[in-house]
C-alpha cells in the first residue's frame, strides 16, 4: 500500500464536485415540523388562558358550611385566669420547714499547703531571670538549690499557698505574661 501525503495536497474548491462524484452538501430546509409543533403548543396554551379567564365560577371550588357565629365578650388579653379554687398545703409548709445543713469542716482544709514550681535550671543565672521576670509581675518567687542525684538544680517556686485556688490565680497570670509550664505541688520543705 502506497502512502499518500496529506500535507502537501492542494485543497478542493468550493463549487466544484469532489472525485467521488458527489456534489457537495445539499442547501438546508426551512424546519417546517418544528415550526407546526411550536404553533400547537402555543395555541393549545393562549386556548387554557382564553378558558380559565373567562369562566365566572371556579371549577372545582369546595363548598363550605358557615358556621353560625358565637356571641362572645371581647376578652381583654392582659386579663389573669380566674383564681383555682382548690387549697394547696404544701405552700405553708414550705413556709415552716427547717432546713439543716452539715458542712465538714475539716475536710475542707489541705493537710499540708501548695506551692508553684515554674523552671528548674543548671545555672543559677537562668533561674535568677526567671525569678526576675515573675518579679515585673507583682509576685514574690524564691529560688531554690537542690542536690539530686544527676547533679545541683535551682527551682524557680512560689508559695507556700494554702488554697489551691490561689496558686492557680497566679498561674493564669504568668500565662497571660508569657511564663508557661508553671506546675503546682504540695509544699516541700
Amino acid at each position: 500500500m502506497t502512502s499518500r501525503d496529506y500535507a502537501n495536497r492542494k485543497p478542493a474548491r468550493k463549487g466544484k464536485a469532489n472525485k467521488r462524484g458527489s456534489k457537495g452538501t445539499p442547501p438546508k430546509r426551512f424546519p417546517v415540523l418544528v415550526l407546526l409543533i411550536t404553533l400547537a403548543g402555543l395555541s393549545g396554551f393562549g386556548y387554557l388562558l382564553w378558558n380559565l379567564s373567562s369562566s365566572d365560577e371556579p371549577v372545582s371550588a369546595p363548598i363550605v358550611a358557615e358556621k353560625p357565629k358565637q356571641a362572645s365578650a371581647k376578652k381583654d388579653p392582659n386579663a389573669l385566669p380566674p383564681v383555682p379554687e382548690e387549697e394547696w398545703t404544701y405552700l405553708e409548709e414550705l413556709e415552716n420547714k427547717q432546713v439543716e445543713v452539715d458542712l465538714p469542716e475539716a475536710s475542707t482544709k489541705p493537710k499540708r499547703p501548695y506551692q508553684m514550681q515554674c523552671g528548674s535550671f543548671r545555672k543559677e543565672s537562668q533561674a535568677n531571670e526567671l525569678k526576675a521576670m515573675i518579679a515585673f509581675q507583682g509576685l514574690e518567687a524564691q529560688v531554690r538549690k537542690v542536690k539530686g542525684s544527676s547533679g545541683v538544680w535551682y527551682k524557680v517556686v512560689l508559695g507556700p499557698y494554702i488554697k489551691k485556688r490561689d496558686a492557680e490565680r497566679h498561674r493564669h497570670t504568668l500565662q497571660n505574661s508569657g511564663t508557661n509550664g508553671c506546675q503546682i505541688w504540695f509544699w516541700e520543705s
